[in-house]
């Protein structure tokens, strides 16, 4: 059983978790910018009998109301969010499964409380974006056209290379949100640079990329496992941005085979 829960970080900001398992390792699940904890939940009923599993719902989400001020809805305070996750919880280590803007906040948490993460999985993201300031600028202004986020969504969801069964789940998760947090988590996404950060990952990584992700191509996957000393890349078939959502199945069967040679 999948249960909900806020949470409230140490700057005052609530977010939320959804939750499944009791017993082993902690498994904490961190969604893009355009998705909800619920992104995560085929993850979390497939890993629940033998991991403590656990998906973030970032601040300015949706969940909870109300929404934080836009100043609050940054990089920093994604970090705090998973880290007020696992303090509720009295986790003191976990792997983190970061997809997007998860992996983005992979590597910030890293670059914070390294001691908080044993491993991680990074999905369809980056460490740098290419041309960040105009990529981040232009999905900015495409919001402002819009009018609204489910305007924004429909138009945005066509880009992710989605099988035909997940175009509502998308457009639904991403028209939760407001307009001014949307923005905010769009700054906070695409503007970071962890590059120099990567060689000092010592920890256990898996980088994993959608066959098909046009948002987050192959290439800057790469750069991440050729950055992280520790690390193994795979290319999950018939995926695209959202691998884990995208092709449940196989992304599973991949994090499975890298949760378990790691525990053996």
């Amino acid at each position: 059983m999948i249960e909900p829960r806020n949470v409230v970080a140490r700057d005052g900001v609530a977010c939320a978790v959804r939750s499944a398992g009791t017993d082993g390792p902690a498994l904490v699940f961190v969604h893009g910018v355009g998705s909800t904890a619920a992104i995560w939940d085929a993850q979390l009923r497939a890993f629940a009998g033998a991991y403590r599993c656990f998906a973030v719902e970032l601040r300015g989400n949706g969940i909870p109301k109300p929404e934080p001020s836009p100043s609050e809805i940054t990089r920093a305070g994604f970090a705090a969010d998973v880290v007020a996750v696992l303090d509720a919880y009295e986790i003191e280590r976990c792997t983190l499964i970061g997809c997007s803007l998860g992996g983005v906040v992979a590597f910030e948490l890293w670059q914070r409380d390294p001691h908080r993460i044993d491993a991680m999985a990074i999905v369809g993201s980056f460490a740098r974006y290419p041309d960040a300031r105009p990529y981040a600028d232009g999905i900015a202004a495409a919001v402002r056209a819009a009018g609204d986020m489910e305007t924004f969504a429909r138009g945005r969801a066509a880009k992710l290379g989605l099988p035909p069964e997940r175009l509502r789940e998308t457009i639904e998760q991403m028209a939760c949100k407001t307009v001014s947090s949307y923005l905010a988590a769009t700054e906070a996404t695409w503007t970071g640079d962890y590059l120099d950060l990567l060689p000092g990952i010592v920890v256990p990584a898996l980088v994993a990329c959608g066959e098909h992700d046009a948002i987050a191509p192959l290439a800057l996957s790469e750069e991440i496992a050729a950055g992280i000393p520790a690390s193994e890349l795979s290319v999950i078939a018939g995926a695209g941005h959202v691998a884990n959502a995208d092709a449940p199945a196989r992304f599973n069967e991949r994090l499975h085979e890298f949760l378990t040679r790691r525990r053996g």
